[in-house]
């Protein structure tokens, strides 16, 4: 069974009809799906499965308890580093989400630092990406570091540098020069 990534922008509440597409073949495939609590693109796809009645789905969280875990599916804690606030509290929950993962499918909202980082820890580790670029109306398929410049190029200037902030430096060695 092949575990899929699925991930998203918070600010997206509307899945477009391609990803509603390749969610639905996931689940008629029966391929396991990692998944986070977030608002947003998170728990659109949550909706999405459970309306399904999905159940090879685990749901990842930083805090006690999942904020929304609609399906009522296993449960998944990955506690943030002491001290840790705002986007680094969730940050250890995607990376292992990424680590564990053959593919990703993420809709991003063509700004999002976090879902964007998501897509280069799956490329890292070689594990191909379909992004749904909501906000540039493009599909695209990253399967390493090179796909994701690319990617991050035509997102501009304001998002490589949101993105580049909230790297580990592992991440960034990563990155070709």
């Amino acid at each position: 069974m092949a575990m899929i990534f699925i991930g998203g922008s918070r600010d997206i509440f509307e899945l477009p009809q391609p990803a509603v597409a390749r969610i639905g073949a996931i689940v008629a495939a029966e391929h396991g799906v990692l998944i986070g609590d977030a608002p947003g693109a998170d728990t659109e796809a949550q909706s999405l499965l459970a309306g399904y009645g999905y159940e090879h789905v685990g749901v990842f969280h930083a805090g006690k308890e999942p904020r929304n875990n609609l399906g009522d599916w296993a449960a998944y804690r990955v506690p943030p580093p002491d001290g840790a606030q705002g986007f680094a509290f969730h940050a250890a929950k995607d990376r292992e989400m990424a680590r564990r993962a053959d593919f990703g499918l993420m809709i991003w909202d063509g700004a999002s630092p976090g879902t964007c980082l998501n897509v280069l820890r799956l490329a890292v580790i070689g594990s191909p990406c379909v992004i749904y670029d909501m906000q540039r109306r493009m599909v695209a398929t990253i399967h390493n570091t090179a796909d994701w410049n690319a990617m991050l190029h035509n997102a501009g200037p304001e998002v490589r540098n949101a993105v580049e902030a909230r790297m580990t430096p592992d991440e960034r060695l990563a990155l070709p020069d």
